[in-house]
């Protein structure tokens, strides 16, 4: 009878069994049925940021939607994987996708737990993490559990420990924005990952779970406590020793985090239009996403100098204006440091300060500087003061002699620090003049250094390659190229003479700057003076298709208006696209397509993209066989006669020489350039060049308005370029334009174009081309018979010419 009874209940535990079988058969199955496929995860490629390096390696800036480096598992320090699987899952290695353990005690917690409120604990293993966010949400059910579960199960069967972890190391997120233990790393240390101590690895290991609740800064206390139990761990697991473990839980918790953006100063206008380029090649996905390493051609220390140069520059413009009044006005009876800091400063003037007037009286004003905001992002609590005496804000009024004229109580301004003065401070205000500034190889198209305006913080708008400009006199260089490279030589005589010009019912007289005219004149007189009306009639000699044609040739305009007074810049182009033009000019007359980029890889390394197009001829020999050498062939076409290019070059060297830009003779190396100045001094340029760099400046108001009478390119661009050039040139020797085979370098009289035998001031060697000569008599462009022929004078007839009764035009 007991036999009978036992087997009765022995039958229904076997059938209850096999019904909780069946069920949770049924209910794998279902959940089998809409597992998602987990193969994804060979194929995985995490979005990971794009890397921007100037021409020495130093990083320039990080772009990316998730801030993520992929670190492969070989790659990561023992001290990492220990720290995070004594945090997440000690039994990494040893179970199979799902701790018994584990569960047992987050099941025991839960039932505890039950009805106190608390979020429920889970037992999940890094490989169960891995199934969740690589192909699941953080939906909280049982259901996403179970889902959870068979992934964990799959994957380990499908993939080793090893790349489980490394998976799982890069995805996971743990706070700032970082994705992955190397972007934190650098984030939260601005280390990398190999140069962590084992308290800045522990912390990193402690925020998977709930990053947030473990902010360095808002739950500091928190944050340490999470650490020292992870660092307790690691000394519990037997990866590190409790006499280490002890010294790294006395450490502070020093985070140090990395700024967003750029990295390199000065570097911002490059990099921005760096981004931009990569967007047009690639495509937004690719930047922020792709994992690319590039390669820039920017120079850092060349970058720097073009900042200072054309900050100076626009600096001296504007103070000599004056000063135009405070950023703003706050009220300083309180807490004047928190009314300050509220105002965004210029971050990439970091030589600047904010500063608000706390006190002004007639020899010096009392000031507030403001506070220095730390790594947390909040500003300092110290106060700060410090005065700016009169002496070092004379320039703000003319015949200033109170302070108090010009400052008074709440005014913000931006104040510089003087030099060894403790606690001395200078007025400074942004300019309202803007300006940019590009230099470039002249051989490569590699621009070295690119500044697109006074400050980025302050306008984003870069004026070397979106401000669409008038060149004015600078174009002038390609209107005379084109002359000498169609039968015109150097010391061809053009009439400088009052000149009218028919356009329908509108009558154009062209003049000169100053108003004068100064009669039959050599074409070199004519580029080094900048004589527009010598540079008018030289176009409508040649025909302005000719002038076009050229202008188009080098890249300086996509399609130039049949005008005249196009030929005086009257078009309107960029810096960039003249800096590139002139580089031409300086390379012998082959064709450049200026780069900021050198070289691209993709995250793997592979060459995606290189701007240098050679063929390397022999380069591909797998051995020395007795051939010849590789050589590198140019294949780039030839817009320009080399021989033209020296001669428009030698024209230009007495631009700086004799003509409108001597202050560029400070450089004291061999330049040739040109200024360039619009109507009623809107613009001002200079564009010019050593035998190996080229460099553009460009001075004028975003909305062109006159910066008043004599503000020409020779006064405001020179002076900059002169200042960049005397620095960037100052360890390379004087190296001459190189003369190219077959040119002619005759004396002859720089006034009449006419061959000497003299010397002095007025005689010049000339260059000259194959089967051209100076003219043996003075025949003048635009000095005509009735037939429309030059008439041909003696030189002693110049004068009348210039100043006869008429007839000439």
């Amino acid at each position: 009878m007991l036999l009978r009874f036992f087997g009765y209940i022995f039958g229904i535990g076997v059938f209850l069994v096999l019904i909780v079988a069946v069920g949770v058969a049924v209910v794998l199955h279902k959940y089998n049925q809409d597992l998602p496929d987990f193969d994804v995860l060979a194929k995985y490629e995490p979005p990971v940021m794009t890397r921007i390096h100037a021409s020495d390696g130093q990083l320039v800036a990080e772009y990316a939607r998730e801030r993520r480096l992929y670190l492969p598992i070989q790659a990561v320090p023992d001290l990492i994987k220990a720290a995070f699987l004594s945090a997440e899952d000690k039994n990494f290695y040893e179970h199979g996708g799902l701790d018994p353990e584990g569960i047992i005690r987050a099941l025991v917690t839960n039932v505890r737990n039950r009805g106190s409120g608390r979020r429920p604990v889970g037992a999940s293993t890094i490989t169960q993490q891995v199934a969740k966010n690589f192909l699941l949400t953080n939906e909280l059910s049982y259901e996403r559990k179970i889902k959870e579960a068979l992934l964990a199960l799959r994957i380990e069967q499908a993939y080793s420990k090893d790349r489980i972890f490394e998976l799982y190391l890069n995805e996971i997120y743990l706070g700032l924005g970082s994705y992955g233990i190397a972007a934190a790393a650098l984030n939260y240390f601005d280390k990398a990952v190999n140069e962590l101590t084992i308290a800045e690895a522990a912390y990193l290991a402690a925020l998977p779970k709930a990053p947030e609740n473990y902010n360095p800064f808002r739950d500091t206390e928190r944050a340490v406590e999470r650490r020292n139990w992870v660092i307790d761990r690691l000394v519990e697991n037997g990866y590190i020793r409790a006499s280490d473990g002890d010294a790294a839980k006395a450490e502070p918790l020093e985070v140090n985090p990395r700024p967003r953006g750029g990295y390199l100063f000065a570097s911002e206008f490059f990099a921005e239009e760096t981004r931009r380029n990569l967007i047009d090649m690639f495509g937004a996905e690719k930047l922020y996403e792709g994992g690319l390493s590039v390669r820039t051609t920017l120079d850092p220390k060349l970058q720097q100098v073009a900042r200072a140069a054309l900050h100076h520059g626009l600096m001296k413009f504007d103070q000599a204006r004056g000063f135009r009044g405070p950023v703003k006005t706050v009220d300083v009876n309180g807490d004047w440091g928190k009314a300050v800091a509220e105002i965004p400063a210029l971050f990439d003037v970091p030589e600047w300060r904010l500063a608000v007037v706390l006190a002004a009286s007639d020899d010096e004003a009392v000031i507030g500087l403001q506070p220095r905001r730390l790594a947390s992002g909040k500003h300092s609590e110290d106060r700060d003061t410090a005065t700016i005496p009169l002496a070092q804000m004379k320039w703000a009024k003319s015949g200033l002699k109170k302070v108090s004229a010009v400052l008074k109580p709440g005014d913000v301004v931006y104040v510089e620090k003087v030099p060894d003065k403790p606690k001395v401070y200078a007025l400074r205000q942004p300019p309202e003049v803007q300006g940019s500034l590009v230099a470039m190889d002249p051989y490569t198209g590699r621009v070295h250094a690119l500044v697109g305006g006074f400050s980025f913080a302050e306008s984003e708008f870069n004026r070397a390659t979106q401000a669409w400009r008038q060149p004015g006199s600078s174009f002038k260089p390609f209107v005379y190229a084109a002359a000498l490279d169609n039968g015109y030589t150097p010391s061809s005589v053009v009439l400088d003479a009052p000149l009218e010009i028919q356009a329908g019912r509108e009558v154009w007289r062209p003049v000169n700057y100053g108003g004068k005219f100064y009669g039959p004149s050599t074409l070199r007189l004519g580029i080094e003076k900048s004589r527009n009306v010598m540079t008018v009639r030289l176009a409508k000699d040649m025909g302005m298709p000719l002038v076009a044609e050229y202008a188009q040739r080098f890249g300086i305009y996509d399609k130039l208006g049949l005008y005249l007074p196009m030929s005086l810049g009257a078009g309107e182009t960029t810096v960039m696209r003249m800096v590139t033009a002139y580089s031409v000019l300086a390379n012998g007359g082959r064709k450049i397509d200026p780069t900021l980029i050198d070289r691209i890889q993709d995250r793997f390394g592979k060459t995606i993209y290189q701007h240098d197009q050679r063929v390397c001829e022999g380069c591909e020999a797998d051995a020395w066989k007795g051939q010849a050498e590789p050589e590198l062939v140019d294949n780039r076409e030839q817009v320009l006669d080399p021989m033209t290019a020296y001669q428009i070059t030698s024209m230009m060297e007495g631009v700086v020489q004799r003509g409108t830009a001597t202050v560029v003779r400070e450089v004291g190396k061999p330049i040739a350039g040109k200024t360039g100045t619009t109507n009623e001094e809107k613009d001002a340029w200079f564009v010019g060049y050593s035998p190996d760099l080229v460099v553009g400046v460009f001075i004028g108001y975003d909305k062109p308005r006159p910066m008043g009478k004599g503000q020409t390119g020779g006064v405001l661009a020179a002076p900059v370029f002169t200042e960049f050039m005397k620095v960037a040139l100052a360890d390379a020797p004087a190296k001459p334009f190189q003369v190219p085979p077959g040119i002619n370098l005759i004396p002859i009289d720089a006034r009449t174009g006419l061959q000497t035998a003299g010397t002095g001031g007025g005689v010049i060697l000339e260059a000259f081309k194959p089967g051209t000569s100076p003219p043996s008599s003075y025949s003048i462009i635009g000095y005509q018979d009735s037939m429309g022929r030059p008439l041909t004078v003696s030189p002693e007839a110049d004068k009348a010419v210039a100043t006869g009764t008429g007839g000439l035009y």
